[in-house]
């Protein structure tokens, strides 16, 4: 089942936030004045439980207005600073794998309204070679993870598994040849080296023919992104270009590996993403 945490998130800031406010403004008077009647002794020994509970603060109210100021900062980190995610696909192999738990970094596209994703305060520009965060074009309720490729008014080829961007043929040097089971479909893959944008990275092809080819001219306001593990990923040569509106962020490091429930978490790939 697919949800939006963040939505739901806000939702639960904004009904903590009005029983807080709703207590502040309803409750709050009555349990000062109670507690202003009582002794200083009395009052400093009371459990803060009790004094919650004054002035007939519903039990209700108690409850949920404690959760507010966690809910704020959970959701002010995740919207504005870092947003963890966790890798569900091998589409990035070999930079990342399944399971991979990474953090991304909220403000480096610039920083936006949470929920909306409208850019409130412009920061710095996305780059080729950057691993980032989307809201994926045709389920926004999705966020997919990709390189990126090409920028507003670049000409991106794909063709005999070779990338070029405005004409040039991009830097690759084939580094081993593998029998990986990494890869989703258990098949054999090259390992490659390739350089974008002063990024070098690794990334995987398969020895089958690949039909993702063409050429595409990026329009103003979008970006082309594609998957490192080029023959297994779905990506603009499939769906098409991502709207600058949709960026979420920078991912910037792996923190931990989880693959399944049934494993023992781990910290093998724990570094920068490159």
């Amino acid at each position: 089942m697919n949800f939006d945490f963040e939505l739901i998130l806000a939702i639960g800031l904004f009904v903590t936030g009005a029983v807080w406010v709703y207590d502040r403004v309803v409750f709050l008077p009555k349990r000062k004045q109670m507690l202003d009647d009582l002794s200083p002794e009395a009052c400093s020994a009371m459990p803060k439980a009790v004094k919650d509970g004054f002035g007939d603060t519903p039990k209700w109210v108690v409850e949920v207005k404690s959760y507010f100021v966690i809910i704020a900062v959970i959701f002010g980190l995740r919207s504005f600073v870092v947003e963890p995610f966790q890798i569900p696909s091998g589409s990035m192999l070999p930079t990342l794998e399944i399971g991979d738990f990474i953090l991304v970094n909220k403000f480096d596209y610039g920083v936006r309204l949470p929920v909306l994703n409208t850019e409130l305060i412009p920061t710095t520009s996305p780059a080729r070679g950057d691993v980032v965060v989307f809201k994926y074009p045709l389920q926004p309720n999705l966020n997919y993870i990709k390189r990126l490729i090409g920028l507003p008014g670049d000409v991106v080829s794909y063709h005999n598994k070779r990338l070029m961007i405005n004409g040039k043929q991009v830097d690759e040097s084939l580094l081993a040849e593998l029998n990986t089971s990494l890869n989703p479909s258990k098949e054999p893959v090259s390992l490659h080296e390739e350089t974008v944008g002063g990024v070098n990275h690794e990334l995987y092809k398969s020895y089958r023919n690949n039909p993702l080819v063409g050429d595409w001219v990026v329009p103003a306001g979008h970006y082309f992104v594609m998957g490192d593990n080029r023959d297994n990923s779905s990506d603009s040569r499939v769906w098409g270009f991502v709207p600058e509106e949709n960026l979420k962020g920078r991912a910037f490091y792996v923190w931990l590996h989880w693959n399944d429930f049934f494993s023992l978490p781990n910290f093998k790939n724990n570094g920068l993403i490159e």
